[in-house]
Protein backbone atom coordinates (compact mmCIF):
# COMPACT_ATOMS: atom_id res chain seq x y z
CA UNK A 1 0.00 0.00 0.00
CA UNK A 2 1.72 3.27 -1.37
CA UNK A 3 2.41 6.11 1.34
CA UNK A 4 1.73 9.22 -0.53
CA UNK A 5 1.39 11.48 2.31
CA UNK A 6 5.26 11.76 2.89
CA UNK A 7 7.66 13.65 0.54
CA UNK A 8 10.10 11.47 -1.38
CA UNK A 9 13.67 10.85 -0.47
CA UNK A 10 15.83 13.54 0.99
CA UNK A 11 19.68 13.26 2.13
CA UNK A 12 19.00 13.44 5.81
CA UNK A 13 18.80 10.94 8.21
CA UNK A 14 16.20 10.60 10.31
CA UNK A 15 15.16 8.44 13.25
CA UNK A 16 11.76 7.22 13.68
CA UNK A 17 9.10 5.55 16.12
CA UNK A 18 6.29 3.21 15.19
CA UNK A 19 3.34 2.15 16.85
CA UNK A 20 2.60 -1.32 16.74
CA UNK A 21 -0.81 -3.04 16.73
CA UNK A 22 0.41 -4.79 20.00
CA UNK A 23 1.16 -1.50 21.59
CA UNK A 24 5.08 -1.70 21.38
CA UNK A 25 7.10 0.60 19.92
CA UNK A 26 9.83 0.23 17.48
CA UNK A 27 12.72 2.55 16.82
CA UNK A 28 14.69 2.67 13.61
CA UNK A 29 16.97 4.99 10.99
CA UNK A 30 16.26 5.43 7.31
CA UNK A 31 16.86 8.34 4.62
CA UNK A 32 13.83 7.79 2.72
CA UNK A 33 10.90 7.49 5.05
CA UNK A 34 7.84 6.97 2.89
CA UNK A 35 10.11 3.77 1.24
CA UNK A 36 11.08 2.68 4.67
CA UNK A 37 7.59 2.84 5.77
CA UNK A 38 5.94 1.18 2.92
CA UNK A 39 8.65 -1.94 3.37
CA UNK A 40 6.62 -1.88 7.13
CA UNK A 41 3.48 -2.23 6.08
CA UNK A 42 4.74 -4.85 3.72
CA UNK A 43 6.13 -6.96 6.20
CA UNK A 44 9.76 -6.47 4.84
CA UNK A 45 11.34 -3.92 6.78
CA UNK A 46 11.64 -5.73 9.84
CA UNK A 47 11.23 -8.93 11.55
CA UNK A 48 10.15 -7.37 14.76
CA UNK A 49 7.05 -4.88 12.89
CA UNK A 50 6.25 -8.17 10.69
CA UNK A 51 4.35 -9.47 13.45
CA UNK A 52 2.78 -6.45 14.68
CA UNK A 53 1.14 -4.79 11.74
CA UNK A 54 -0.36 -2.72 10.87
CA UNK A 55 2.32 -0.29 12.38
CA UNK A 56 1.59 3.65 12.63
CA UNK A 57 4.50 6.39 12.82
CA UNK A 58 4.24 7.99 15.85
CA UNK A 59 7.69 10.15 15.92
CA UNK A 60 10.70 11.14 13.30
CA UNK A 61 13.70 13.48 13.78
CA UNK A 62 15.87 14.76 11.62
CA UNK A 63 19.37 13.81 12.12
CA UNK A 64 22.32 15.32 10.30
CA UNK A 65 24.34 12.46 9.34
CA UNK A 66 24.24 8.43 9.87
CA UNK A 67 26.35 8.24 12.54
CA UNK A 68 24.52 11.24 14.18
CA UNK A 69 21.22 9.03 13.64
CA UNK A 70 22.46 5.44 14.56
CA UNK A 71 23.46 7.22 18.11
CA UNK A 72 20.46 8.87 18.24
CA UNK A 73 18.34 5.54 18.15
CA UNK A 74 20.51 3.74 20.37
CA UNK A 75 20.04 6.25 22.73
CA UNK A 76 16.42 5.97 22.18
CA UNK A 77 16.51 2.37 22.80
CA UNK A 78 17.82 2.37 25.90
CA UNK A 79 15.28 4.30 27.12
CA UNK A 80 12.59 3.20 29.53
CA UNK A 81 8.97 3.12 27.92
CA UNK A 82 7.83 5.72 29.77
CA UNK A 83 10.63 7.70 28.95
CA UNK A 84 9.63 6.97 25.45
CA UNK A 85 6.26 7.73 25.73
CA UNK A 86 7.32 11.53 27.24
CA UNK A 87 9.30 11.62 24.28
CA UNK A 88 6.10 11.10 22.11
CA UNK A 89 4.15 13.55 24.30
CA UNK A 90 6.67 16.64 24.71
CA UNK A 91 5.99 19.52 23.34
CA UNK A 92 9.54 19.65 21.65
CA UNK A 93 8.98 16.40 19.84
CA UNK A 94 6.15 18.37 17.89
CA UNK A 95 9.12 20.78 17.02
CA UNK A 96 10.87 18.06 16.38
CA UNK A 97 8.92 16.57 13.44
CA UNK A 98 6.38 14.36 15.16
CA UNK A 99 3.71 13.16 12.83
CA UNK A 100 0.71 14.18 13.75
CA UNK A 101 -2.16 12.04 13.91
CA UNK A 102 -0.44 8.65 13.69
CA UNK A 103 -0.20 7.93 10.55
CA UNK A 104 -1.44 4.20 9.70
CA UNK A 105 0.74 2.32 7.51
Amino acid sequence: MPFPALRRPSSRWLVYLLRCSDGSLYCGITNDLPKRLNAHGAGKASKYTRSRLPVKLSYSEPQKSQSAALKREATIKRLSRAEKDRLLASPKATRRHRCSGDTDI
